[in-house]
């Protein structure tokens, strides 16, 4: 007989745009997200036994997300995210677990003839501030909060070489290449029992974001790297110094290759080695690096 296995729905793609339009100043705040709601919890039935009265229709959960929007915060995305984790676990009894997913997009104040506009914005980059909280009725909230699609490139200062070299491999080892990569950087945070708590850390999750993504642009700029693996462990090491209620930090970081084009076949034209100028971006396929690192004492979830 078979049985139902892990199983939870939601709402994706909820579409949320909020400004604040300070009454003193003028001066107008945009936040643009991109929500999803997931819940698990006494469903079965809904699966097994076409019993639609344990589910919570999803686009309540796309209202739901609106109204908190309104009554609440939406800055920082991790209290955002709780408050609407938490909504769907205190108020079904029958949903044990609420995982809400924010991403935050940028919206740049533009700066016109050397002031900030108030009301005027750019958007300077397809990065973005991705937070995940999970609500677990019987635990707390867990947060994820992240740094995704940073694209970075040097030009210098990376190396590869004293790699396994056997009859598989014809890589030629680099003492000097270019290095670019787009940044996923993660970091979880320590459990929080309630809301309150959460509330009462809003100050150190902008903190943590903006040290996070010091470190890694500093880290990936001023270090002379070895690898993408050493490069960012230091990176990670870095962060967990930095914010003492930070766990576990993750990256995964793809290889964005340049390779050098010879171009000797016309007139002898010098365009590698010390010589290279001209490069061919490729797209795939790409190396793929990812770690976790964990402070003393945190057990991996893996």
């Amino acid at each position: 007989m078979p049985q139902l296995g892990p199983a939870r729905y939601g709402k994706d793609n909820i579409r949320v745009y909020k400004v604040h339009r300070d009454q003193t100043t003028g001066a107008h705040n945009v936040v643009e997200m991109t929500v999803c709601v997931l819940l698990e919890g006494a469903i079965e039935s809904s699966y097994t036994q076409a019993d639609n009265g344990v589910i919570v229709p999803t686009d309540t959960m796309k209202q739901t997300t609106y109204i908190l929007a309104k009554e609440h915060p939406v800055h920082p995305p991790e209290l955002f995210a709780s408050i609407v984790a938490k909504h769907f676990t205190d108020t079904y009894s029958h949903i044990h677990t609420a995982t809400v997913k924010v991403i935050t997009h940028r919206w740049t104040r533009m700066t016109i003839d050397g002031t900030p506009h108030p009301h005027s914005f750019l958007r300077d980059g397809s990065e973005t501030r991705n937070v995940q909280a999970i609500s677990k009725a019987s635990e707390g909230i867990h947060i994820r909060s992240a740094i995704a699609g940073l694209l970075v490139l040097k030009s210098t200062g990376s190396a590869f070489h004293d790699f396994v070299n056997d009859e598989y491999t014809i890589l030629t080892e680099t003492w000097d290449r270019i290095l670019s990569t787009e940044v996923d950087c993660g970091w979880a945070w320590k459990l929080y029992s309630k809301l309150g708590d959460v509330e009462a850390a809003v100050v150190g999750f902008d903190e943590a974001w903006n040290k996070a993504r010091e470190i890694t642009l500093s880290t990936f700029a001023k270090d002379s790297s070895a690898s993408v693996q050493n490069t960012m462990y230091k990176m990670g090491e870095q962060i967990l110094d930095a914010v003492p209620t930070v766990e576990a930090v993750d990256y995964s970081l793809p290889n964005k290759h340049y390779f050098e084009i010879d171009l000797t076949w016309h007139k002898g034209l010098k365009n590698t080695g010390k010589d290279a100028e001209v490069y061919a971006p490729q797209s795939n396929p790409n190396g793929l690096i990812q770690c976790t690192i964990l402070r003393d004492g945190v057990m991996s979830t893996e």
